[in-house]
């Protein structure tokens, strides 16, 4: 099994996160283990969720954790073993490249660096360079707090879904053509209800600086936070493979 343990911290003063990039940082979702207590924020930085005064317990955050060396087919086993479960959602997992290259700054620099430190070779998405920033925020911030590392886990929001969904695909988007569907919202805030996050927290207008899909994702991340927490959560792979620096490399559901 994996190296998950439960927290042993008195429940009623323990909070959990769940963290979703947003344009503003990042959307955070502070939840109390024991009750219904959720709050939102948004905050510039990722250091600043870690020095928050609820000092969540746990922190599951929809950003890679753990780079490689060198990307193997698929991206990490991470990416590979998650991918299948999700249908036609699979597309969202993006693959990761190597530290080297997510290290440029510039995307054809990245592809030329990700060419050389893949097998088979791999040029790097454009939608993952997007998130090269934020990626090497947290990566980082783990790297230089190293006491922050037991506390902060990889998710994915539409794994996330899939276990809410009684680990079914879902089969509604929650984006068509870059913007957001309807319907695809409407399913993932009736499985968040259900998770026993509130409906008027589901159904409020995401913070600002947010949109309404990155609420959707940071409160799902919160309900696999919940999962982290009790000991119910399974990570892929299981037990998680590590980095060069120590860090975790598994999404967590």
């Amino acid at each position: 099994m994996s190296d998950l343990r439960r927290r042993d911290k008195a429940p009623a003063d323990t909070w959990v996160a769940g963290v979703d990039g947003c344009p503003a940082g990042w959307l955070v979702a502070f939840a109390r283990v024991a009750g219904c207590e959720i709050s939102l924020r948004v905050v510039a930085r990722f250091a600043d969720l870690l020095a928050a005064a609820e000092e969540p317990a746990v922190i599951a955050i929809d950003i890679p954790i753990g780079l490689p060396e060198r990307a193997g087919r698929g991206g990490r086993a991470a990416e590979s073993l998650v991918r299948p479960l999700l249908g036609a959602r699979q597309s969202s997992v993006f693959s990761v490249p190597s530290r080297a290259a997510l290290a440029a700054n510039d995307y054809r620099e990245a592809c030329a660096i990700a060419l050389l430190t893949s097998d088979p070779p791999r040029k790097v998405s454009k939608q993952l360079f997007m998130l090269a920033p934020k990626i090497r925020e947290v990566d980082a911030c783990l790297r230089e707090k190293a006491r922050a590392f037991d506390r902060v886990f990889e998710v994915h929001p539409e794994l996330a879904f899939w276990r809410l969904n009684g680990k079914r695909a879902l089969d509604q988007p929650k984006k068509v053509k870059g913007r957001c569907y309807e319907p695809g919202l409407a399913l993932r805030r009736r499985l968040l209800v259900a998770a026993d996050i509130p409906a008027e927290l589901v159904n409020i207008s995401a913070p600002r600086g947010a949109g309404p899909d990155d609420l959707l994702d940071a409160l799902a991340c919160t309900a696999i936070a919940r999962r982290i927490h009790a000991g119910l959560a399974q990570p892929f792979p299981d037990p998680p493979e590590r980095d060069g620096f120590g860090l975790r490399m598994a999404i967590w559901a």
